[in-house]
């Protein structure tokens, strides 16, 4: 515990403070920046009392750090000394057995833009990361323009590979805890009205991303779950169309390729629909399209893909990069107004709202795992719902006009 007293100086209050540096007792004289005149005792005290309970909060964490870092001197784990970067990258080596290729590929590349770039020259060992060295490498990335879901992304990679390090006693705490998770920002995607997609529809009419295009819209689908689609997803019979796949561009050997997986974003994402009729007709002329080319190009051919819908001329099945880029080039082709592929999936929900469509409907269409995702999404053109709201307020607080008795 900090002794000390209060003390008169130059016209104002001082807090005297008796500490220990270096096994020797020294006097410390801090300013309250009370002036004597006009400063009731009992305001004077009080400021002495905060500044001496800080300074043994000061000394208590002191000390505590001194521990700390004694305690990570005598650790042997061979880790311990190892770069931030080199342990990062090896810690997603091992995990990558546990995470998704489209999780881990995305890691991959957050740490390869960023973290390498960032923490390298910083030559930190694993232990010797505090939470203002990540305070700042998430700063720098607000500095690049970047919105804060960026840094969310980054603050979870770092998080859970410290997270490891802690459970392997490679260090004693997790230095992210002790950072502020920023706000996610609020994204609101693009959309195309009725008529700005029926001429989306001509534009693409007899293009390769025509079939995709479509679907997308139509249902409302992920990029990776529209070319996950395949031809025994589709019910002709009973008429319905199941999302169970999806096909996401990993990197094998240097090279990006399209990787088909039976693992879906949630478990609400695996859901089987309605097949609706022009997508029905659409479907069954790709049938048609896809053996006249197995004909035509006999053994030149690919036969990889055959269980695959959205696949070439060839046979080849789409890359999930070639639609993206694609679909941008069309849009700026015929000047359309710019929205990404992925908007489909906005205007899907967003025409299906301006419908009558309940919001728990558009939950279960789209697959979310939860209403609230939903909602928090499109709540903003539920305009329907406001309406309502402002038909039930017109009646409140309103009084009937008393009648008026006849004199």
């Amino acid at each position: 515990m900090i002794t000390g007293c209060l003390q008169q100086k130059n016209g104002f209050y001082y807090a005297v403070l008796y500490l220990k540096v270096d096994g020797k007792r020294k006097c410390k004289w801090v300013p309250t920046k009370l002036p004597v005149d006009g400063t009731s005792n009992r305001k004077a005290q009080k400021a002495f009392d905060e500044i001496r309970l800080q300074y043994e909060r000061d000394e208590e964490e002191r000390v505590k750090r001194e521990a700390e870092q004694l305690e990570l001197t005598k650790n042997t784990h061979p880790d311990a000394l190892l770069q931030f970067t080199d342990y990062i990258e090896k810690w997603l080596g091992a995990a990558r057995t546990s995470l998704a290729t489209t999780t881990y590929q995305s890691y991959s590349n957050m740490i390869e833009a960023r973290i390498v770039p960032y923490f390298k020259p910083l030559s930190l060992q694993v232990r010797e990361v505090t939470p203002q060295h990540i305070e700042d490498f998430y700063q720098s990335i607000l500095d690049d323009n970047c919105t804060t879901n960026t840094v969310i992304h980054y603050h979870a990679i770092i998080r859970k590979a410290l997270q490891t390090a802690v459970k392997k006693d490679i260090i004693l705490k997790n230095p992210a805890d002790k950072v502020e998770r920023p706000k996610k920002n609020v994204f609101h995607g693009n959309f195309y009205s009725e008529e700005e997609m029926l001429t989306l529809f001509d534009a693409v009419s007899g293009d390769p991303l025509e079939l995709c295009v479509k679907i997308a819209a139509y249902y409302g689908l992920r990029r990776s779950e529209v070319l996950g689609l395949k031809w025994d997803a589709i019910d002709f019979e009973k008429k319905t169309i199941s999302i169970s796949h999806k096909v996401i561009e990993a990197e094998v050997d240097g090279k990006f390729i399209p990787v088909g997986e039976d693992v879906l974003k949630t478990k609400s994402s695996f859901r089987t629909l309605p097949l609706i009729p022009a997508v029905e007709k659409l479907l069954l002329e790709e049938k048609e399209k896809q053996e006249m080319f197995r004909r035509l190009f006999k053994k030149s051919y690919c036969r990889d893909y055959l269980d695959y819908i959205c696949v070439d001329q060839c046979g080849k099945l789409l890359r999930p990069n070639y639609v993206t880029e694609h679909f941008a080039w069309l849009i700026e082709k015929y000047g359309l107004k710019k929205i990404r592929f992925h908007d489909l999936r906005h205007t899907c929900a967003s025409l299906l709202l301006s419908s009558g469509i309940s919001m728990k409907q558009i939950q279960i269409w789209l697959g979310h795992s939860t209403f609230a995702t939903t909602a928090d999404i499109y709540a903003h053109l539920d305009f329907t719902a406001q309406e309502e709201s402002a038909h039930a307020m017109s009646g409140m607080f309103s009084r009937e006009p008393k009648e008026v008795q006849p004199a």
